[in-house]
């Protein structure tokens, strides 16, 4: 009797020589098997969604939970039966999860954000002063795309920039796949306790920041407790930081690759932003949920209590909807509708935030230091292969 065929794994490896581009497999499961049964590294089976529309149909289908969390299928020590802690926006469902969208929503409006503006431009500014008053080399990783989004987020949830060593250290352990489960805990116990303390002091002494007023707002009919307050902000901070520091730094790399484009994304940053997200994808292993009934996607049956995995890197490389999807274009006809900050209920509440950081960094770079270059050749570069968030681990750079 011929045994049945494994189960393919998760397409997790990139293609040697194209770090940009999500795995090659899954331009052949577009083609071939669009909806289709993969392992994942958490030990359980899930549905593989490769296509721009079932992606979005997935994401918008509130009948798809999001309990498991964005990427956990990834993480060989997962709990996939885990209880979901109270204040968890991104795992929670349904009326749980809108009543903290709702807390938060405002702070994250696109007129709150252009408020904003004026901020990043000047914290821009001082990073390249810094950056151009030293010797002609520097890692823009650590000098530049990391601590500008974190000395925003620091200063929109009023978090002291001083503690930044611990919440970052601690992000990247929470968003590594090579963290053991002690580790991960660990790191989740100490960003956790940080924000008690935190919030406690906030009690005390509140000031005019998001979660001052998440807490003074504890006087109205339906409060925070201090787990929903603690696990909210945790979310709120690791993500505020991870995902725009990489994105950065990566659409850095790209510009230096494709040095013609430059002179598009100072005249027309918004455009340039919007395909340098769909390009990139940062969130690299897909985002992951749960059928809570039966649901037909696209020609597959998917059953209720199985999973599934929305692979946005693959959805915003979908040709039918991206002509051209491989190459960097950014007179694209509408940029905006990628999938990078997700589609329907969970879309990123930080969306608008991170647009406007990446246009001040990167118009900021790219006026003031013309002349940037790579220090090192291309195929000498690390790449986070083993986080949630892809990215660069360093980026030297050098200018004349």
């Amino acid at each position: 009797m011929t045994a049945a065929p494994a189960t393919p794994a998760l397409p997790t490896t990139r293609q040697a020589g194209c770090p940009l581009d999500p795995p090659g497999d899954y331009a052949t499961l577009r083609d071939t098997a669009p909806t289709s049964k993969v392992r994942c590294p958490a030990g359980m089976d899930a549905w593989l969604v490769t296509r721009y529309a079932d992606v979005r149909a997935v994401l918008a289908d509130r009948t798809m939970s999001s309990r498991g969390a964005s990427s956990v299928h990834v993480n060989p020590n997962a709990d996939l039966d885990e209880e979901v802690s109270p204040g968890s926006i991104i795992q929670l469902d349904g009326a749980a999860h809108a009543r903290l969208r709702k807390k938060v929503l405002a702070e994250f409006t696109v007129r709150r954000v252009e408020a904003l503006r004026g901020y990043i431009q000047e914290l821009v500014e001082r990073h390249l002063d810094a950056l151009l008053a030293r010797p002609g080399r520097a890692d823009l990783v650590q000098d530049f795309a990391l601590p500008i989004p974190s000395l925003v987020i620091c200063e929109l949830l009023g978090v002291p920039y001083e503690d930044r060593s611990r919440f970052q250290r601690q992000s990247t352990t929470l968003v590594s796949t090579d963290a053991t489960r002690e580790e991960g805990e660990q790191a989740y116990d100490a960003l956790s306790g940080y924000l008690a303390g935190l919030f406690t002091e906030k009690q005390r002494n509140p000031q005019n920041d998001l979660f001052s007023r998440l807490i003074s707002a504890g006087a109205d009919a339906d409060p925070l407790t201090m787990e929903e307050l603690v696990v909210l902000g945790l979310s709120l901070l690791v993500a505020g930081h991870e995902t725009t520091a990489n994105m950065i730094a990566l659409s850095t790399l790209v510009l230096l690759e494709h040095p013609g484009q430059r002179d598009v994304v100072l005249a027309a940053p918004e455009r340039a932003v919007e395909e340098l997200l769909r390009y990139l994808s940062v969130v690299q292993f897909g985002v992951l949920r749960y059928a809570t009934s039966d649901v037909r996607v696209g020609s597959r049956d998917v059953r209720a209590g199985e999973w599934l995995v929305a692979a946005v890197n693959s959805a915003n490389r979908d040709e039918e909807v991206f002509p051209g999807a491989d190459e960097l274009d950014f007179g694209r006809e509408h940029p905006r509708t990628h999938v990078a900050f997700g589609f329907g209920a969970h879309q990123c509440i930080g969306q608008q935030l991170a647009r406007v950081e990446l246009q001040e960094a990167l118009t900021g770079l790219f006026r003031r230091v013309p002349g940037l270059r790579l220090a090192v050749p291309r195929e000498t570069l690390a790449y986070k292969h083993n986080t949630l968030v892809y990215g660069l681990r360093e980026l030297p750079v050098a200018w004349d």
